[in-house]
């Protein structure tokens, strides 16, 4: 089994290029970003307060993620492995899935990371906001704290997955074509 993680700012196109990385590798996608909005449209208790902490820009819980990916890891069968998008994001959300695939004897087959520099995050953010009419992304102060938690949090996972020697960066900056066929060269590797 495979396991890649997704990774890149807000805006680089990570959900963009799954679908296309999902089918060429027989892949499950795992979006915590959909599975979280599944659970706020259901108006579950988690979705209730989960959609409070993503319109202030700030992150969900850590166990309430985990949780709700370690369940589709066992509960998901017929693939060749799983894209992880936007999980994890700091460093102990890292450490806890290598935890989580260690008690299977498994391990993160490789972080494709997209990158973009930060004034493309904003005008793609902008962007996505009147296409998709996400409220989380209207807001320029939200864009703002999410930009700076990726800096401050996520941004660290780059130096987590070049020491494992699985960190694999991708100009995320030209056509979908582009992007998707550098993402491709690079996964054909794995």
């Amino acid at each position: 089994m495979k396991f890649y993680v997704l990774f890149g700012p807000p805006g680089a196109g990570k959900g963009t290029q799954a679908g296309a990385m999902v089918e060429r590798y027989n892949l499950c996608h795992l979006s915590t970003g959909e599975l979280l909005r599944s659970e706020i449209s259901a108006g579950s208790p988690l979705g209730l307060q989960a959609k409070a902490l993503i319109e202030a820009g700030n992150l969900v819980p850590d166990e309430v993620v985990e949780g709700m990916i370690e369940s589709k890891f066992k509960s998901v069968k017929e693939v060749k492995g799983f894209l992880l998008d936007g999980f994890p994001r700091t460093i102990a959300q890292a450490e806890a899935l290598d935890a989580m695939l260690a008690k299977g004897g498994e391990a993160v087959t490789a972080c494709i990371s997209l990158m973009i520099p930060d004034q493309l995050i904003h005008e793609r953010i902008a962007h996505r906001a009147n296409i998709e009419g996400r409220a989380d992304d209207a807001r320029p102060e939200v864009v703002e704290n999410r930009v700076k938690t990726y800096h401050d949090k996520t941004e660290p996972l780059i130096e987590f997955y070049k020491k494992a020697g699985r960190y694999h960066e991708i100009d995320g900056v030209g056509t979908i074509e582009e992007v998707r066929d550098r993402i491709f060269t690079e996964m054909d590797k794995f």
